[in-house]
């Protein structure tokens, strides 16, 4: 394939000394609005954000030191949902806790081979490496717990000034629980069907004047509704412990430790379900096979999660606060999954295909080994201040971040077939036989062998360095005008192995460096650096007090090798290539109503992704000149009704469109791509509940159109197996009652209409996730 051609324009060295002056400002004024997000007037050194009227739903502030206004007074749009909101729901894993915002989607990976843990999309783009763990970028193919966090963050639209390269839809941000200087004790028993089982416990003790610590701990059994054999268990376990609340320097150490041993879901097949297509009639109109589980009983995945913080917060005076944070984040992955292909139920006999006896059709499998390994170490020291210049306030957030993350995926092989034979520690090993299973009547008991590591190992690594600041500068009693700009500059290398093989009669060569690999290893070193410059402008206009409208700019870079930190030779990840840019055009507005208990918000945005990979139709070499487009709408409402009645709902459309997308096939036919996968044109949700007395009744809906999978121009999808999920709307519901100022028991049923629907579906069309039919568990929650 030709090289990618590469126009890269360089950021001078200089412009990053620049920038690092805006660190030695002079400081006179007030302490940024975020500082008040840790301290209250006790001085609690956890990120508060809750509203002045204390409205358990609705946060008024980011947690976030880079922004420095409030949420009525940033222009960009934030969704902030708090741990009172993912209780009443039930909601245990961030997978849940996000359906609470439209245009968030799910994806699945290629024949059993996902990456497992959160992949998400959000407003037509990936969030492969979007996830933020207080400001820390998150990594790790690990399914994110929500008993250790505060509230939930989603920023949305390009926010490469706030978080670095990638961040081309926005980037999730988890809070986490911190000590505080009052005692608590909280903890819940949770029981549920499909054998659900979970237990969580939040302490929080007061050591002295001005000393505290919290633990946090989750253990869990689950099966999943709706699956055969399919489980979800683990324990976790966040220890906490501050010093100096309440006085000018404060330092807090917290640590957070996973432990999954699951049996992983390789999905089930699309037959049956609307869109499935099958060139033989008897086959096409077949029965779903919706609970079979086609992996073996010696699938497995084990995760190992880590993460250690350190940080100090120091007020210089004059309103300033200094603050540190070093992190060292690890995740490990160990997986053996069972995947689904092709369905064999016919067979043909001198030229003559029958139809198959139902009982005796099938369905073929492959079988995969994921050992994967990421670790981060991270720095950032951060400055907020205010100032007055000019007769003008100034609110400025300004820092350095230094970064080391790295990837490490073990190569793993599986021989041929069963005749094949691979040589493993200078012994004859068979191949991995991996037998077709019977499509409605699977044995999870079938001999199968399991994938070998090769040897063929691919270690990535991105070490990053950056300066930003970020400046909101008040012209006057209406109007504010914010920037942001940050610049880094990042070195990505790969070292990765090929394994060749070869032999007589399809035997492996021989591979023994490391004693347990086969074949024959090239190896391969790639390397990629380069400055990146991100920014946002925004500016305010207030209409009221409690009503402001907006308009804001902002870009992302995405540079090769982003997103999983293997460069190559040629394509997007070729470190000739350029980076992506990201651009987002958004207006808006917001609005306080009900005596400051509701937030309303609107916004109308436009995206556009630059520097895509695509084929020159006259040359046919392959260029960056390719784009993605994506408009919509968005409208959300939070908070209270009534002192009894809260509510968060949120609606989005989205119209997405790939410009200058074509490829040619070997004999040169051209296949055009005009749209994005998985991006429903509409999307909503509604959480809702009321309290009457110690009783608390509330529901919630959310509704997904289609979404597309066959994007490209011409043709036909009657022939195409399953080119698109199918719209869907699911209701829960759920209801509490107060037996005591202690004890409280909590119903949440799911999906009350037992609706079936689509979640997932892999990018060939054959397998799918179904959403959750309905469950129930019982929640008893005991507080002190």
């Amino acid at each position: 394939m030709p090289m990618i051609k590469s126009r890269k324009h360089k950021l001078a060295p200089h412009a990053l000394a620049a920038l690092a002056a805006t660190l030695s400002l002079p400081v006179v004024a007030q302490q940024a609005t975020t500082d008040a997000a840790r301290k209250d007037e006790q001085a609690l050194p956890t990120v508060k954000v809750q509203a002045a009227k204390d409205v358990p739903f609705k946060a008024d502030v980011s947690a976030s030191s880079k922004i420095t206004q409030t949420l009525l007074e940033t222009p960009k749009t934030i969704q902030v949902v708090k741990k009172e909101t993912l209780q009443e729901q039930g909601a245990v894993s961030l997978v849940e806790a996000l359906q609470n915002t439209p245009g968030i989607t799910m994806q699945l990976g290629e024949n059993g081979n996902t990456s497992a843990g959160d992949t998400f999309q959000m407003r037509g783009f990936s969030l492969q490496t979007s996830t933020f763990v207080d400001g820390v970028r998150d990594l790790g193919a690990v399914t994110r717990d929500v008993f250790n966090l505060e509230q939930i963050e989603i920023v949305k639209g390009p926010a490469g000034a706030d978080t670095g390269r990638g961040a081309s839809a926005g980037y999730i941000n988890l809070i986490s629980k911190l000590p505080q200087l009052d005692s608590i004790t909280d903890a819940t028993v949770t029981l549920g069907t499909d054998s659900r089982k979970r237990a969580t416990l939040d302490t929080n003790v007061r050591l002295g004047e001005s000393t505290a610590a919290r633990i946090n701990v989750m253990a869990q059994d689950n099966g999943v509704p709706g699956r055969d054999f399919v489980k979800n268990k683990g324990q976790a376990i966040a220890p906490s412990i501050a010093f100096g609340l309440g006085t000018d320097k404060r330092f807090y150490l917290f640590s957070q430790h996973v432990r999954q041993d699951n049996t992983p879901d390789g999905g089930m097949s699309t037959i049956g379900f609307s869109g499935f297509y099958n060139a033989t009639d008897a086959v096409r109109n077949a029965p779903r096979a919706t609970s079979q589980y086609y992996g073996s009983s010696n699938d497995y995945e084990k995760v190992e999660a880590d993460m250690v913080t350190a940080e100090v917060e120091m007020d210089l005076g004059s309103n300033t606060t200094i603050r540190n944070i070093s992190r060292y984040g690890r995740t490990h992955m160990d997986r053996v999954l069972t995947g689904i292909n092709a369905i064999t139920a016919t067979t043909t006999t001198n030229g003559v295909t029958t139809v198959l006896p139902i009982d005796q059709w099938t369905i073929s499998r492959s079988r995969q080994l994921v050992n994967q390994t990421n670790e981060i170490l991270a720095n950032q020291t951060s400055l907020n201040t205010s100032f007055t210049l000019a007769g003008m306030k100034h609110d400025l957030a300004t820092g350095m971040e230094l970064m080391i993350e790295r990837q490490n995926s073990l190569g793993t092989t599986t021989g041929s077939s069963a005749t094949t034979t691979v040589v493993l520690n200078g012994q004859n090993v068979p191949g991995i036989a991996v037998p077709a299973a019977n499509l409605y009547n699977p044995n999870r008991g079938d001999a199968m062998g399991t994938p070998l590591l090769s040897g063929a190992d691919t270690e990535g690594r991105t070490s990053t360095q950056a300066l930003y600041a970020f400046d909101t500068i008040t012209l006057n009693d209406q109007w504010k005008v914010n920037a942001g700009l940050r610049v880094e500059h990042y070195t990505t290398t790969t070292h990765s192995s090929t394994l060749v093989t070869g032999g007589t009669s399809g035997n492996l060569a021989t591979y023994q460096p490391r004693g347990y690999g086969v074949g024959a290893l090239v190896p391969s070193h790639l390397s990629a650096s380069d400055w990146l410059t991100s920014w946002n402008v925004g500016a305010v206009y207030k209409l009221a007090e409690n009503a402001t409208i907006y308009g804001a700019i902002a870009n992302s870079m995405t540079p090769p090798g982003s997103t999983n930190f293997s460069l190559a030779a040629t394509g997007i990840n070729a470190g000739s290539a350029d980076p992506q840019e990201t651009s987002n055009y958004e207006l808006g507005t917001k609005w306080e109503l009900l005596d400051k208990r509701l937030n309303l918000s609107a916004a109308i945005y436009r995206t556009e992704n630059d520097k895509q990979v695509t084929t020159d139709p006259v040359t046919r070499v392959s260029v960056q000149e390719g784009k993605t487009r994506v408009e919509g709408i968005e409208l959300s409402a939070v908070g209270q009704l009534t002192n009894f009645w809260q509510i968060t709902a949120g609606l989005q459309t989205m119209k997405t469109k790939q410009l200058n997308q074509q490829a040619f096939s070997g004999t040169g036919v051209r296949t055009d791509t005009d749209g994005v996968r998985w991006s429903p044109d509409f999307s909503a949700t509604l959480w809702t509940s009321y309290q009457w007395g110690d009783l608390t009744v509330g529901g919630g809906a959310r509704h997904m159109a289609e979404q597309k999978r066959v994007v490209t121009v011409g043709g036909t999808t009657a022939t195409t197996n399953t080119p698109n999920l199918p719209a869907y709307t699911v209701i829960d519901l759920m209801a509490a009652y107060r037996v005591s100022k202690q004890i409280n028991l909590q119903l949440n049923v799911a999906n009350v209409a037992n609706k079936v629907y689509m979640q997932a579906l892999n990018n060939g069309g054959s397998r799918l996730f179904l959403g959750q039919p309905r469950s129930a568990t019982v929640t008893a929650r005991f507080s002190f």
